[in-house]
């Protein structure tokens, strides 16, 4: 144990050093000219210790409140990574089966254990969940981090989430583990978030958190948090770019 901590340790420090030295350097082009043998580049006017002074405090602050989010995100790559390398050995066609499968058995499932309209929300849930999965493998083949960022992953999130939620409308026992979490959430969002303006005082008048609504809520979620997820693991690449093999170590 103590022998992972200290590797975790010597981690963050190398991390933390070599991310506020390149910092430094965007203001301080000479600090990266330092060659080893030679004294390293020192400000010496009062205007450049200042300057320095100050770029150097942001770059702490900076990296006190970005740095805990890059190592959110190098968990996030780590699992995202995982999917990307079954989706690989699977294909793009084995990938949109094994949804096709697994959606139709709980459409099946569904069809037996709901009533007719919980059946065909069930089933048009699936749907979307396979035309998710399919749209998400595409532009995540196709595109740039951009275009994976932006397009991708809020489609990889609807094909998650999407459908548990419109089961949940007829399963009690879904219901009740999906449908107070969800309204946690909401209160959440509506009190921090969505305080500018008023606009959670709009949305509290004109909506209800009942029935379909809650579709609607993560359908709308999707997005953010698909985006936020895709730049929580932008931000680690930036921070520690490895390989595939690195991150199974």
């Amino acid at each position: 144990m103590g022998t992972v901590l200290t590797s975790v340790v010597a981690d963050v420090t190398y991390d933390l050093r070599r991310l506020h030295g390149l910092w430094m350097a965007l203001a301080f082009p000479r600090l990266r000219d330092s060659h080893p043998v030679v004294d390293r580049w020192t400000p010496t006017t009062t205007r450049e210790r200042a300057t320095y002074r100050i770029w150097a405090l942001l770059g702490g602050v900076g990296l006190f409140v970005g740095y805990p989010l890059a190592v959110l995100g190098l968990l996030v790559r780590f699992h995202v990574r995982r999917i990307d390398r079954t989706t690989t050995r699977l294909g793009a066609v084995g990938t949109v089966l094994l949804a096709v499968v697994v959606w139709g058995l709980l459409t099946a499932l569904a069809r037996v254990r709901f009533s007719a309209d919980g059946f065909l929300a069930v089933a048009a849930a699936g749907t979307v969940a396979v035309v998710s999965t399919v749209l998400a493998l595409l532009f995540r083949r196709l595109g740039g981090r951009l275009t994976t960022v932006v397009v991708a992953y809020p489609f990889a999130v609807v094909a998650v989430f999407l459908p548990p939620v419109v089961a949940a409308l007829y399963s009690p026992s879904l219901a009740a583990a999906v449908f107070p979490r969800s309204e946690t959430l909401a209160v959440w969002i509506l009190d921090t978030v969505l305080t500018y303006r008023g606009v959670n005082t709009l949305l509290r008048q004109r909506f209800e958190l009942v029935g379909i609504a809650y579709v609607g809520m993560w359908g709308a979620l999707a997005v953010p948090v698909g985006w936020g997820l895709g730049l929580l693991v932008t931000l680690a690449n930036l921070v520690r770019p490895t390989s595939d093999t690195d991150d199974e170590s």
